[in-house]
């Protein structure tokens, strides 16, 4: 359906990525391997088979957030390294957000460097993970602390794997699809307004989604400036994501911790006198239409806003932020201080139930 060009990559999106994965020519590299957790070698390397025309190996890892570590990455190297890769070797990547970035790290670095494909099977990484140049892994539960800029040969988004996905494992991408909406597109945020969209079929948002953030990369691929734009929502969001790691009957997705990151930051955005309040509403309602509202204890919210000291935005000491100049317009490098953002917080907590738009 379609092909979108990134540097000297192409991703290519629905009909288009099953042909040119169909074509895709092998005789440049020695050895391949196809690097899968469980969830994927069941349900989506048998399409993959169908579709790949050459003989590769399979290294297999656990799935999960807390197996994206230096210590799944030098596993991954000892079986390259055991089964006879070398510089000229392929590492195609199938799997989510984890796959991709655990596995673009690993291929950026065996032997200072080897060719990745990825092909991402969920929403979250078709629109984001696979994408964009970043890997990396976590530390402890701090959200990517180690990591490089390493760029696929190709990606390969193929619609059909959103239908092995349960509603909650999409909901993982939601969060990323409406991020690029407001930072970036009025139009395609009007459009998620609505509660029958479609993120599985609809191959049009995807690619849009996808366009949004290549455009914004292409600019500036090393997050110098403009790429900046794309961490609205993230600053809360993964301090959020790292804090319920360690609270195992909290823990969250990553769709669900941003999305608390969309609200409080858009609140930020109010109170710095950029969107208005009714802009503010619509922004909560309409990810309320795909998110359930996340309890926060009280009790916890220093220990979020502590967390978010380690963001690798920070400059100075400050706690750095995208936020919103209008509905489809981000701006970079703003701060704000700990006692507005814990003013945030409890604005997410309190606007579920309406009370606080009671007292405006």
């Amino acid at each position: 359906m379609s092909q979108i060009k990134l540097f000297d990559h192409m991703i290519s999106v629905g009909i288009t990525a099953k042909n040119a994965l169909s074509a895709f020519d092998t005789s440049a590299y020695s050895t391949i391997f196809c690097l899968v957790d469980e969830n994927t070698e069941k349900h989506c390397l048998p399409v993959f088979k169908e579709n790949f025309k050459g003989d590769f190996q399979i290294i297999c890892i656990a799935s999960g957030e807390e197996n994206k570590t230096f210590e799944t990455c030098t596993e991954i190297w000892r079986q390259l390294l055991s089964n006879g890769a070398n510089r000229e070797s392929l590492l195609i990547n199938l799997g989510g957000g984890v796959i991709c970035d655990t596995g673009g790290f690993v291929a950026g670095n065996f032997k200072r460097g080897i060719s990745f494909v990825n092909i991402p099977t969920t929403l979250l990484a078709m629109v984001d993970a696979a994408i964009g140049g970043k890997t990396g892994v976590n530390v402890d539960s701090l959200k990517n602390q180690i990591g490089s800029f390493e760029f696929p040969e190709v990606v390969y988004v193929m619609p059909e794997f959103l239908n092995t996905l349960t509603e909650q494992e999409l909901k993982q991408g939601y969060a990323e699809i409406l991020k690029h909406a407001l930072i970036a597109d009025f139009d395609l945020w009007q459009s998620l307004k609505s509660e029958n969209v479609d993120f599985a079929t609809d191959e049009n948002l995807l690619a849009k989604s996808i366009r949004i953030k290549t455009s914004i990369v292409e600019e500036d691929p090393e997050e110098k400036e403009k790429r900046k734009l794309l961490n609205f929502g993230h600053t809360i969001g993964h301090a959020i994501e790292s804090w319920s790691q360690n609270n195992s009957e909290a823990a969250l997705s990553h769709g669900e911790a941003v999305s608390i990151g969309i609200i409080a930051e858009s609140f930020l955005s109010y109170r710095k006198s950029n969107i208005s309040f009714d802009e503010l509403k619509e922004i909560c309602d309409t990810v309320y239409l795909y998110f359930n509202p996340v309890y926060l204890a009280e009790d916890k919210l220093g220990e979020i806003i502590e967390l978010m000291q380690y963001d690798k935005k920070n400059k100075n000491d400050e706690i750095n932020f995208t936020l919103l100049k209008n509905i489809g317009i981000g701006i970079i490098d703003q701060t704000a201080s700990k006692e507005l953002i814990l003013e945030s917080l409890e604005f997410y907590k309190t606007f579920p139930d309406r009370n606080y738009i009671a007292q405006k």
